[in-house]
């Protein structure tokens, strides 16, 4: 890959890399596959542009070691969250109002750290993990720390975008939203609503579409790593042009990339899709984007 003078004034924020995904320390379905490798994929991110990375976190646990994780360089951030998914651990708590305190908790004393609420919302595509009750009820009381620790909130919605949206802007007065949208519908009704957009999935001709129609300035990017990767077969490929070399789990190499697993050196990638089918120049674009992002997590180093 062939770096130029220009693109190494480049400034990326990822603000969705699951890092503590058990991939990244070598673990696929349970199996050791290679050696933890989590510096290795941070080396490759800083070496391609990424200034900062946001580490989502989806239950209690998990935002706790993205807390942790988050510790070991200036440049990492977390946030703290419970996934649509993993609602019933309210409930299995045996106290919901104390596991959304101890959510609350973490914020609270980790400021310079935690820099948004989530990964929280609906998913209504895999409803064999948590009902949509369950899901709507504690989304709603995740919503109340946003308003309370005046943090942006970090969403996921699937197949969901009635409830969602109407959960939305029944608690609009009070929220700072950020929208990691998915799908067309949501995309539109949360930019009618005054909420900023982000866009992880570039699967098919549609969501490109639907990237097409959010304002520049209110656009930010993630690769969701380990998942979202483009793959050959999306619609976004034939726009990329910025490859890196990977290799099977079981061929391990250092500095190269796992075959399949996604990470935040790709980047690059998303920016290319979006300048080409945007019909925008990848500098300014990459340049607002950078804003966007700063102004809406990090609005104190502005």
């Amino acid at each position: 890959m062939i770096r130029t003078k220009m693109s190494s004034l480049r400034k990326f924020i990822d603000i969705g890399a699951n890092l503590t995904d058990p991939m990244f320390q070598g673990i696929y379905h349970g199996s050791q596959k290679h050696q933890p490798d989590l510096d290795k994929v941070l080396e490759r991110s800083w070496n391609n542009d990424l200034s900062k990375i946001i580490i989502t976190a989806g239950n209690i646990e998990e935002s706790k070691k993205a807390l942790e994780l988050s510790r070991t360089d200036e440049r990492l951030f977390s946030t703290v969250g419970c996934h649509p998914t993993r609602c019933n651990e309210f409930q299995e708590s045996g106290d919901p109002e104390a596991y959304l305190e101890l959510l609350s908790d973490l914020a609270v004393n980790n400021k310079d750290k935690i820099v948004a609420i989530g990964e929280m919302g609906l998913d209504y595509d895999r409803l064999q993990f948590c009902s949509k009750d369950v899901q709507k009820k504690y989304f709603e009381m995740q919503l109340s720390l946003c308003s309370t620790l005046k943090l942006p909130m970090f969403l996921h919605c699937r197949n969901a975008s009635e409830d969602f949206i109407k959960i939305l802007r029944k608690h609009k007065d009070t929220l700072t939203a950020i929208c990691r949208a998915r799908y067309r519908n949501i995309i539109l009704d949360a930019n009618r609503a005054d909420f900023c957009s982000t866009y992880s999935s570039l699967k098919t001709e549609e969501n490109l579409f639907a990237v097409t129609t959010i304002p520049s300035d209110r656009l930010m990017i993630e690769t969701d790593c380990p998942w979202c990767e483009i793959r050959p077969t999306h619609a976004s490929a034939k726009d990329i042009i910025t490859n890196f070399p990977s290799v099977k789990k079981e061929k391990w190499q250092p500095d190269r990339m796992v075959k399949g697993r996604n990470e935040p050196c790709t980047i690059v990638q998303i920016l290319e899709v979006l300048a080409r089918i945007r019909d925008e120049e990848e500098e300014y674009l990459c340049n607002q984007i950078y804003k966007n992002t700063m102004k809406v997590f990090f609005p104190h180093e502005l």
